[in-house]
């Protein structure tokens, strides 16, 4: 759990010496643009950013039943950032799985980038995708709910 804030810790402290140095030597307008910057740097880098993790094989169970993709991440990737960003709103409908908080996540991501946790690793029905383009995300969870045979998404 710790691993996941120590990016946003280390920005937010960098943040407030630089800020600190800026005041002391009497430019207060610059000290506290420094520490709002590397705030709002380490609050993009921390896990609050991200929809609510689930475990690997709690999104694997949900993604059963209702066919949505599986994200596996992990905080400070700005791939991941990127991702989650141009999916918007539509970012809180997939089940999102932290690797660091999940060692059975980290193995499967592992498992299928030659031994890399290459992040944001997509499972689409199964299906491994390593590091997608955002708008074709969107396109296969706008395919989940088309209707079924059955008038079911």
């Amino acid at each position: 759990m710790m691993r996941a804030w120590l990016l946003p810790i280390v920005f937010l402290a960098v943040g407030a010496a630089a800020g600190a140095g800026s005041i002391v030597r009497g430019s207060t307008p610059e000290g506290v643009v420094f520490l709002v910057a590397f705030a709002l740097l380490g609050g993009l880098n921390s896990p609050l950013v991200f929809p609510r993790s689930v475990s690997a094989a709690e999104a694997r169970r949900r993604s059963a039943a209702d066919g949505r993709p599986v994200v596996f991440w992990r905080p400070g990737c700005t791939y991941c950032l990127r991702l989650r960003f141009r999916l918007r709103r539509q970012a809180r409908r997939l089940h999102w799985v932290d690797i660091w908080r999940d060692p059975e996540a980290a193995a499967a991501v592992r498992a299928v980038n030659d031994g890399n946790e290459t992040v944001p690793t997509v499972f689409v029905a199964g299906r491994p995708h390593t590091n997608p383009d955002p708008a074709w995300v969107r396109a296969q969870l706008a395919s989940t709910d088309r209707p079924g045979p059955h008038g079911r998404p």
